[in-house]
């Protein structure tokens, strides 16, 4: 068993530290260093192991055991500095003034204040006459944001600023340690270092034994800018596990945690579309509230490419451009082949957000690729669609309002772009009132969207609402809610024919609509004890009616995915958007239970409704809700502290008790070893012609195993598990892997590191099938990777 040196006010422990400086963090000078067990990502205050800032200024207390010791602290006028006026307030066990030399001399536990700075030693002489401090034995110098400074002699001025000193160690605030053999006071107030060394890494274990740092960066000659808050190294080398493997021109960090320009650490990666790939990064910090990241990527198979991202902070909020840019043969969009010539290829991505008031605010995304392979070919992302939006926001504590425009780029191949709508605008008002007859809450709401298509069928909608609701609990405890809704739509459609599926036109030209809901909702929580903890059994009726809706007379635009589900069992609208209403008289039912107790958690729920009018004529076989008794849904979920958690999702065919929906997902272990597994089968046999909706399995996977303290092996994979019963445009036996991935990593306190390999097993146009390697690599403490 270790223990962690003495944490007096610097010890045994700091005064080797500092003179092992040299040796830093190797050998004895890591046991020297135990009691300064700083944090390797600290993020305010002083560090395990060193004093906090209100014990750099105070002394500690007496100890009722020790005779006190005289302690001899001055007037503050006696001990002002003649330069600029600065109080400078002693505390030691023995202090003398020589009025010939002007000299203050202390000695045993001495203590200087100046502002928010402290000196800490074992003797102290101060020149008042030339402003000069000499402090030797046992020395602490602390800045005004918690740096420290540890050494056996240091000379500084009046102002706390120091000078030359021998076998020094910084540590920083934030986290990091710097040491060095000796230093000096330049002209311009840095501190110039000789032989020094840095690195964040904790160097005791939690138990208070000595740890070998995993890293640390080397360098002749180091320039510390107490002012600017700055390190710069000069010829630095960065060892790792004591091996020097890379050097880093030009390295700069910040002791008080920020960013510092710089360049970053390199990537390299072996991949099928681009052969060996070597990419780098400089970071370049314009001010505090801006900067710029710029990198370059150089390929075996493909010409080189080089990328860009700023970001700025502003008063009232904030925004980034990220583009990457170059030349070279692309796949046509249709045709799936090289084009004959190099072309231009890129990726803008910009997005901010700005508060402009406390109730108005702006939010955009712009979403740009020059072609439909761009992204995956460069391993930048595997999204298949990029959507650009704007929105005007306005929120108080009663209304809302809301004008935005979306447009999107599909990236899907042989996809049509001229069928991908622009919906602008979109314009959405709610104002929320209190009812003084009835009581409750009533809503308003106006809603307009326009959407246009290059080649496809266009629509422009309006509507305006309203929403009755209350609530109440009865003497027995239940709670019931009533809800009464009424609206009233306007919609303009041309082009319908070039829609395909014929439940999405609607009537070409002018359509009107109007429709009242309402609905009667009662739950009844009843809580009692089980199984050594709490239950709550509910059981739950819900009655909605409306007056009939002509939903076929007008388009859907955006209630396509209707699928039952528990999340939307009790919706008054179980459609996602406006354009479709289900419409009738139904009854819904269900049964929702909870335990809980010590460490567990388990809930479930399922439910059922029946429909007490004549079958609706637009409800979709398949989707659960298109006969007069729908399909059972239900949920289960299991979760044992933050080891273990299962979730079922499910629905029933009410015939034959078929899963038409089966979904899974678990997760077992820690942090550092787990495993999660995920499910889905939709078994919904939904006729195409009538809704998009196709029945798909998938298994997806991740599993992680550590060992040997930081080690550890990973891997994930996603396999299409769909065969041609399920869905005929298929030709899969029905185990078709998508992608599987492996992998070996180490991570401790202040590195990560590691080797991926990842297989591709669709091709989509120049983003060949096949596998790809990646080295990562991340110095935590200096933000790179």
């Amino acid at each position: 068993m270790c223990f962690n040196s003495g944490r007096g006010r610097t010890g045994i422990a700091d005064r080797q530290g500092a003179a092992a400086a040299t040796r830093f963090l190797t050998g004895s000078a890591i046991a020297a260093l135990a009691s300064l067990a700083v944090p390797a990502a600290a993020q305010s205050g002083a560090a395990p192991g060193l004093p906090t800032a209100r014990e750099q200024v105070e002394p500690p207390l007496p100890d009722p055991a020790v005779p006190p010791q005289p302690v001899l602290q001055p007037l503050a006028e006696d001990l002002e500095s003649e330069a600029d006026g600065r109080q400078i307030d002693f505390e030691a066990s023995e202090l003398g003034y020589n009025a010939a030399t002007d000299t203050v001399t202390a000695s045993g536990d001495v203590v200087l204040r100046s502002a928010d700075r402290s000196l800490r030693a074992d003797n102290v002489v101060w020149n008042r006459a030339t402003g000069q401090i000499e402090a030797v034995g046992n020395v602490r110098l602390v800045d005004d944001v918690g740096n420290q400074l540890f050494t056996e002699r240091l000379e500084l001025t009046d102002e706390f600023e120091a000078g030359a000193m021998e076998d020094l160690l910084l540590a920083l605030s934030e986290g990091g340690r710097l040491a060095a053999e000796r230093g000096e006071r330049g002209a311009e107030g840095t501190i110039e270092l000789t032989r020094a060394a840095y690195s964040a890494c904790a160097i005791v274990k939690p138990e208070g034994c000595p740890k070998t740092p995993s890293w640390r960066i080397t360098a002749e000659r180091v320039i510390y800018d107490p002012d600017a808050r700055q390190v710069r190294f000069r010829g630095a080398r960065l060892e790792l596990f004591g091996a020097s493997i890379l050097p880093l021109p030009g390295l700069s960090i910040r002791t008080d945690g920020g960013p510092a320009s710089g360049f970053l650490v390199p990537n390299f990666r072996i991949s099928q579309s681009n052969g060996v790939e070597v990419s780098g990064s400089y970071y370049w910090r314009l001010a505090n509230n801006m900067d710029v990241t710029t990198g370059a990527y150089l390929f075996t198979e493909a010409p080189p490419m080089v990328s860009g991202q700023f970001r700025h902070l502003t008063d009232e909020g904030a925004y980034q451009i990220t583009g990457y840019v170059t030349n070279s043969r692309r796949i046509s969009d249709f045709t799936r082949l090289d084009t004959s010539e190099n072309d231009f290829r890129g990726y803008v991505f910009a997005n901010g957000r700005f508060q402009l008031t406390p109730e108005w605010s702006v939010t955009s995304s712009i979403r740009r690729a020059s072609d439909r392979t761009f992204l995956r070919r460069y391993d930048i992302s595997r999204e298949d669609r990029l959507r650009s939006m704007v929105e005007i926001e306005r929120i108080d504590d009663s209304s809302y309002f809301s004008l935005a425009g979306w447009a999107t780029q599909t990236l899907r191949l042989n996809a049509d772009q001229g069928q991908v709508p622009v919906a602008l605008p979109v314009i959405d008002y709610r104002k929320r009132l209190a009812d003084p007859l009835a009581g409750g809450t009533i809503e308003l709401q106006a809603n307009t969207l326009s959407i246009a298509r290059d080649i496809g069928q266009d629509t422009q909608r309006a509507f305006a609402g309203a929403t009755w609701q209350r609530h109440s609990i009865t003497p027995m405890g239940q709670v019931l809610t009533f809800t009464a809704m009424g609206r009233g739509d306007v919609y303009h459609t041309d082009e319908v024919r070039l829609t395909e599926t014929p439940q999405f036109r609607g009537n070409e030209g002018w359509e009107t609509r109007a429709f009242a809901i309402g609905a009667a909702d009662l739950e009844w929580p009843l809580i009692g004890s089980a199984f050594g903890g709490t239950q709550v059994l509910t059981p739950r009726v819900q009655l909605v009616a409306s007056t009939p809706i002509r939903n076929l007379a007008v388009p859907n635009e955006d209630a396509r995915a209707i699928d039952l589900e528990d999340s939307n069992l009790f919706a008054l609208n179980r459609f996602p958007g406006y354009d479709r209403i289900e419409d009738g008289v139904r009854l819904t039912y269900g049964l929702d239970w909870e335990l809980r107790r010590p460490g567990w958690e388990v809930s479930t729920n399922i439910g059922q409704s029946v429909r007490l009018d004549k079958d609706s004529n637009f409800l979709v076989e398949g989707t659960g809700i298109a006969d007069k008794v729908s399909d059972f849904v239900g949920r289960t979920r299991v979760r044992y502290r933050d080891f273990v958690s299962f979730t079922h999702r499910y629905r029933i065919d009410k015939d034959n008790f078929a899963l038409r929906r089966n979904e899974i997902d678990a997760a077992v272990g820690s942090r550092r070893t787990y495993l999660e597994v995920g499910y889905l089968r939709l078994n919904r046999d939904i006729d195409p012609t009538r809704e998009d909706l196709d029945d798909r399995e998938e298994l997806r996977f991740a599993a992680r195993v550590g060992f040997a303290n930081y080690w550890s092996l990973f891997g994930a994979g996603v396999i299409n598990l769909t065969d041609a019963e399920e869905d005929p445009t298929f030709t899969s036996d029905g185990f078709e892997p998508i992608r599987t991935r492996l992998g070996v990593a180490y991570e401790d306190d202040c590195l990560e590191m590691g080797l991926t390999w990842r297989r591709d097993y669709a091709e989509a146009g120049d983003a060949q099938r096949g596998n790809t390697f990646q080295v990562f690599f991340s110095l935590k403490n200096l933000g790179f990777r």
